[in-house]
């Protein structure tokens, strides 16, 4: 996707973009060929076919002023379409409430599968839109193995999924889904804050959320109430996910970006439990307000002063050690052309795996040489998965190629 060239359409008038990824969830591949229909809430209408990487080009649909999504006007500041997707021998879908954010671009993923039937899913308002739960706030500092016996990890590890339960804890019935981990907090950024907002607002409330989802990790807080999974969805006691929603391009890249950063305080041996609420609806002295933190951002302040503004000057930002899952760690620098070695070599290598599946990448000869080709390739890779297309591999675009390497390796 050439970013920038959507960008500047987009910003030229009151519209946002709409791009449709579909996969074959039994097989785990891409769909190329699928047919997939867009109707926007103003009358816009688009038939579309995936291509052999499985997505669609972009479209543009009329959505409300971006001014509206900048400050709690109390208006709703997106636009909704309903999307359809169909593939011969495959299920078929239809996502209902997709939010279309002026001078953005929506990205709504699709999974079918080989067993027929249909699915609706449906997308709920934003929480900054519609007020949700009334949160219950909890203790910063959880019980830890040393002092009650718990089990706890020995460390921070930035683990391969999140298990959602979507409902409320004492709801039995609801789901359980399997979510990779840096899709739950892509889809958790897009439910809880909008992506017109300033950037260091939004970097803000991805560490918040990153480092409160990896304190329920790291203190295996409902399993060790036994239950089955990591957290819930319920915004009374931790985050709004919403199954199935658009995420969006610019949250995207942040979370690429900051995956596996996190916000601790100094003595404390486990991530923050960074609790927020939107400081318009609900008001919650001592934590993040997610209105605040737009207004702070839009006075200039970056986005750690954000959180210590909030949660005090103790607090600094960390990487976990351990990202799981992975064939081999970020080697510490920018692989570009001129770079050779060990690490390049293990980049064309994947490379090659992945192109397989996504045959738009072009092969590779692991020769461990960073040249004109595997340029191209990592492009094409960033293009693909949403990320900056700088023909570079940094730390987001590394973990990237690793996480997709995995993911098709388990499949063949």
């Amino acid at each position: 996707m050439d970013i920038k060239a959507f960008q500047k359409e987009i910003e030229s008038s009151q519209t946002g973009g709409l791009q449709i990824e579909v996969y074959n969830e039994t097989a785990g591949a891409p769909v190329e060929g699928a047919l997939v229909s867009v109707l926007g809430e103003n009358g816009e209408s688009f038939s579309l076919v995936t291509d052999s990487s499985g997505q669609t080009s972009v479209v543009f649909l009329a959505a409300p002023p971006a001014y509206l999504s900048q400050s709690p006007t109390g208006e709703r500041p997106y636009s909704l379409a309903r999307v359809a997707v169909t593939k011969e021998g495959l299920s078929e879908e239809t996502a209902d409430g997709v939010q279309i954010l002026s001078e953005n671009i929506s990205i709504l993923r699709v999974f079918l599968n080989t067993e027929g039937g249909a699915r609706n899913v449906v997308i709920t308002p934003s929480p900054l839109y519609e007020p949700k739960e009334e949160r219950i706030f909890e203790a910063e500092v959880k019980p830890l193995k040393n002092e009650t016996g718990f089990a706890v990890l020995d460390s921070v590890v930035i683990p391969e999924y999140i298990v959602v339960h979507d409902g409320s804890p004492n709801d039995t019935s609801a789901p359980d889904y399997w979510i990779p981990y840096k899709d739950y907090i892509k889809n958790v950024a897009s439910s809880e804050v909008y992506s017109t907002w300033e950037l260091e607002a939004i970097r803000a409330n991805v560490l918040a959320i990153i480092s409160f989802t990896l304190n329920r990790v790291f203190t295996e807080w409902y399993r060790n109430k036994g239950k089955t999974y990591t957290i819930t969805s319920s915004t009374a006691v931790d985050h709004y996910f919403v199954y199935g929603r658009n995420i969006y391009q610019e949250i995207s890249q942040v979370v690429d970006e900051l995956f596996s950063t996190y916000i601790k305080r100094q003595g404390s041996r486990q991530p923050l439990l960074a609790q927020y609420c939107d400081g318009r609806n609900v008001s919650c002295p001592g934590w993040m307000t997610q209105w605040g933190s737009q207004y702070l951002a839009q006075q200039g302040y970056s986005a750690i002063e954000i959180l210590r503004y909030f949660y005090g000057d103790d607090i600094y930002l960390t990487t976990a050690e351990k990202v799981s899952g992975v064939p081999y760690s970020f080697p510490g620098e920018v692989l570009s052309v001129g770079a050779a070695g060990s690490a390049v070599e293990a980049v064309q290598i994947q490379l090659n795996y992945i192109a397989r599946t996504y045959s738009a990448i072009n092969t590779l000869t692991p020769d461990g040489i960073y040249g004109a080709a595997t340029q191209a390739a990592v492009r094409t890779f960033q293009e693909i998965f949403n990320l900056n297309p700088s023909g570079s591999v940094d730390y987001a675009t590394w973990y990237q190629i690793s996480q997709i390497f995995v993911a098709v390796e388990k499949l063949a």
